[in-house]
């Protein structure tokens, strides 16, 4: 699989973080817009003009490590899932029910994962390399420390993850499919449908090679 990605970084945004000596931490200025990544990977032995009709799931599959996984059509979902549709048409590929034997079919779900870790800092001792000590203070003699603790750091992300899989060339008896195209899309507002427009171009955007003619 061959892999691309595009973080929406502008150029002075990309300025700032490599020149600013006035900004210690750039980042806390980026905007939603400029976090959000989208990623492609492909099969590089797959002929996309090969495919001529498509089809794609009727909800959306949501993923999590909280509550599990089941099935929506929120709007967001219906949103995504017409704007999915109208670039696989305008790339060439029609759209066919599932009982019509599709060529590729589309499977869209949203992922939402929290993650807990524990991290455990020993403390220190003002006489460790590197630290000031408390002589300069005027206690010569003395040191001083830093008691040990436990942090307890909580992440949580939401994402959108696409996958084109092939059926027209499913082999028999191998129970299994091959999956040509996936799609990532990641960061701050992805779930949000006023940048469904926009992200969901830049995904195809950054896919030419997916098309049903040359």
């Amino acid at each position: 699989m061959k892999s691309t990605g595009l973080m929406m970084l502008s150029a002075l945004a990309v300025t700032a973080v490599l020149f600013s000596s006035c900004r210690k931490e750039p980042l806390d200025d980026m905007t939603a817009e400029e976090s959000r990544i989208y990623v492609t990977n492909y099969d590089e032995q797959a002929d996309f003009t090969t495919f001529k009709t498509f089809s794609i799931v009727d909800s959306v599959a949501v993923i999590s490590n909280r509550e599990g996984s089941k099935k929506e059509l929120t709007q967001y979902d219906q949103q995504l899932l017409a704007q999915l549709k109208s670039q696989m048409q305008g790339r060439g590929y029609t759209l066919v029910d599932k009982a019509a034997k599709p060529d590729i079919a589309m499977n869209v779900s949203r992922i939402d994962n929290t993650s807990t870790s524990i991290g455990y800092n020993p403390g220190y001792w003002s006489g460790w390399p590197g630290y000031w000590d408390a002589g300069y203070w005027g206690y010569p003699g003395w040191n001083y420390w830093f008691p040990s603790y436990y942090s307890v750091f909580r992440y949580n992300e939401k994402s959108v993850a696409i996958d084109l899989v092939d059926l027209k060339n499913a082999k028999e008896g191998s129970n299994q499919l091959t999956a040509v195209w996936n799609a990532m899309l990641r960061g701050t507002g992805v779930w949000n449908s006023n940048n469904l427009d926009a992200m969901v171009k830049a995904l195809f955007d950054q896919s030419q090679y997916l098309k049903a003619t040359n």
